[in-house]
């Protein structure tokens, strides 16, 4: 490793004809950890990911991963790398067993260590009882799980994570969380790339956002969320006609100006003293006579930050608001 760094890229530009789909992007991951990387799509995500794990060259810059340049050591660079890409790359027909002994001979292990290795696996990623099962079997959660057993054949010192549970449920995402948290606490580097925000906000303990082939933003994730504001009151009242009174209510309470959608009948306004505030409000709309439906503190989300930084939300919350949409009509 270089520094106390598992990833840093300086400067890096990568063009396609005319288009860059890096320019002159930087990066630093710190060992031991999950770093995410957001942007929209186009950004230059997967770009920075195949350069950096030796798949494409880059056309300037530089860049190290575990202390080796990828340009002059990209064979030692491999050696010590993982990568998972967005689908998994497992032979359904084969069980899970025969998979990861697959994958140690492709890479040199020999008989006795392929097998020996996939027992270890089977055994961290919790496939054991499901290790002689075919593929075919196995839920979507268990692939991606099984995928990453795969590419911790070598027990690479660096992980990454291309959106590595597109297309899963809630409950198969959370076990792909469950098994990256054990692979950093074994000591591996993640660098994760990401349409979930929730994804990164639950896994990474620095975020990354590119656009258009920069970075844009680095920070922790609550670094990212005070730069849209610190915690907010909101107050969703029960009439339209009561919102008045409510704005004259937050105003009061914390001496800022609040903000009301009339649309969806709610008032919202900065505060410090959070809890003191949340009591002083909900007390003097109840002596006023204000119906409230809904009140409570909000803090900023990565989705605001995003839409902050990029001037859109992530494709999968657009894609959930369309969803709902559907839904209600």
């Amino acid at each position: 490793m270089s520094n106390g760094y598992a990833v840093r890229a300086e400067a890096l530009e990568k063009r396609y004809g005319e288009k860059r789909a890096l320019d002159g992007f930087d990066l630093a991951v710190r060992e031991g950890a999950v770093h995410g990387l957001l942007g929209p799509n186009g950004a230059g995500k997967t770009t920075a990911v195949r350069i950096l794990s030796t798949l494409v060259r880059l056309d300037g810059g530089r860049a190290t991963v575990a202390g080796l340049d990828v340009e002059r050591q990209s064979r030692e660079v491999r050696a010590r790398i993982g990568l998972t890409g967005q689908y998994a790359a497992v032979d359904e027909v084969l069980t899970g067993r025969q998979n990861l002994e697959m994958f140690g001979r492709l890479f040199h292990l020999g008989g006795k260590r392929a097998k020996r290795r996939a027992v270890e696996l089977l055994d961290q990623f919790d496939l054991t009882d499901a290790a002689d099962k075919g593929v075919g079997q196995y839920s979507g959660g268990m692939r991606r799980r099984l995928d990453l057993a795969a590419s911790m054949i070598l027990a690479p010192a660096v992980l990454f994570l291309d959106e590595p549970t597109t297309g899963l449920d809630p409950r198969g995402r959370g076990e792909v969380w469950e098994s990256v948290r054990s692979l950093v606490a074994g000591g591996t580097t993640v660098l994760l790339t990401t349409q979930y925000l929730e994804e990164a906000d639950k896994l990474a303990s620095r975020i990354t956002v590119i656009d258009q082939g920069r970075a844009i933003a680095d920070d922790t994730p609550d670094g990212l969320k005070n730069t849209v504001g610190g915690d907010r009151i909101e107050v969703v009242v029960a009439e339209r006609a009561d919102i008045a009174r409510a704005v004259k209510v937050v105003a009061r309470v914390t001496d800022a100006e609040p903000v009301s959608d009339e649309s969806e009948l709610r008032v919202h306004a900065p505060v410090t003293d959070r809890v003191a505030a949340l009591t002083e409000v909900a007390r003097t709309l109840q002596d006023e006579g204000v119906r409230v439906e809904d009140i409570g503190l909000r803090r900023p989300s990565l989705d605001d930050v995003f839409l902050r930084l990029t001037g859109h939300r992530t494709e999968s919350t657009e894609k959930a608001t369309e969803n709902q949409r559907e839904t209600a009509v």
